[in-house]
């Protein structure tokens, strides 16, 4: 089966998407809002800038017009980051044909209104059916064909049923959730606690404090999870524990990499100064600490990784306000 598929979000992980499309033989259109950076995939086969060392087969059109991208495309995959995410749909809803599926394949809350990525895209698509592609997934591992298994998840079971057929491949599986607030809560954030993950590495705490780390991650990842109307059985699989323990542990993680680097002192405005790509838990931080007090949820950790960020405290004094916080049963009841 061959579709029109097209990508919207030439970064790591949009142009991943791409590249994994094009290989089962899909017709893939890769749009980028930078014409240097679409001339430079044209010309060298290679988005050198945001996944180097991968070849971008001459099959995939990239393109700056967005009309040339969603011309006849029967799949569209917003693979923007989530501030970005409600401009560039709403530029794209015009063009997006009428039967399409949009699949969203950002991970974060916008900050000013905390609306999940599938209401965001709702809100500017109308009425076309969305689903919401997450798990554990480093972009250049897709990129090259390396073993990976994800979830989409949407309200219309057709339309998961219909992603999981089209960009199944013999290295990429899906498993289809209708639990949509589960795997999109779960996906954003887990970057918030890769943060913290980040910041125990930096701080050399060893093992035992990284493993409480996760373990409580999860749990705060799920109350806020379930306030939302999620089924707590998602947050223990692919899309909450098992893309939880990638980011908090696996090397390629931007978010584990910037509190690695502010548990060694160096500052926010420093580290992201020299990052070319997002780290989602940046921003989702505020946004998730916001959407937890509309809920009324406590989120200690998030809690402490905003103080860290906003510069209101050490990482050292963080991790000591959460071993000290009011001894606790360790199941909610």
């Amino acid at each position: 089966m061959s579709d029109v598929i097209a990508v919207l979000g030439a970064g790591s992980w949009g142009t991943a998407l791409a590249v994994h499309c094009a290989r089962l033989g899909h017709d893939v259109r890769l749009w980028a809002r930078d014409d240097v950076l679409v001339d430079e995939i044209a010309a060298i086969g290679e988005n050198s800038r945001y996944l180097h060392g991968v070849p971008v087969d001459a099959s995939i059109r990239a393109t700056a017009r967005l009309d040339r991208a969603l011309e006849h495309a029967a799949v569209v995959v917003a693979a923007v980051p989530s501030h970005g995410m409600r401009a560039v749909l709403r530029r794209a809803a015009p063009l997006v044909p009428r039967d399409a599926i949009v699949v969203s394949a950002a991970k974060g809350i916008e900050r000013d209104t905390l609306e999940r990525m599938s209401h965001v895209i709702a809100q500017e698509v109308g009425d076309r059916r969305i689903v919401v592609l997450s798990g554990p997934s480093f972009a250049i591992e897709v990129a090259r064909g390396l073993p990976t298994a994800l979830v989409a998840a949407s309200a219309d079971r057709d339309a998961a049923t219909y992603i999981q057929e089209t960009l199944k491949g013999p290295t990429f599986r899906l498993y289809a959730s209708d639990d949509v607030a589960g795997v999109e809560i779960g996906g954003a954030l887990k970057n918030v606690i890769a943060i913290a993950a980040g910041v125990v590495d930096g701080l050399q705490l060893g093992h035992n404090a990284m493993a409480a780390l996760i373990t409580r991650g999860l749990v705060e990842i799920s109350r806020l999870a379930c306030a939302e109307g999620a089924r707590r059985d998602t947050l223990s699989g692919l899309s909450g524990l098992g893309d939880l323990v990638l980011t908090c542990t696996g090397d390629l993680s931007r978010n584990r990499q910037v509190g690695i680097q502010l548990g060694r002192g160096r500052s926010l405005d420093d580290i992201l100064s020299h990052m070319r790509m997002v780290a989602e838990g940046v921003r989702t931080t505020s946004a998730a600490l916001s959407l937890g007090e509309r809920r009324g949820i406590e989120l200690p950790i998030a809690a402490q990784m905003a103080a860290v960020l906003d510069g209101r405290s050490t990482p050292r004094d963080a991790v000591d306000a959460l071993m000290l916080r009011r001894q606790r049963a360790e199941i909610d009841h």
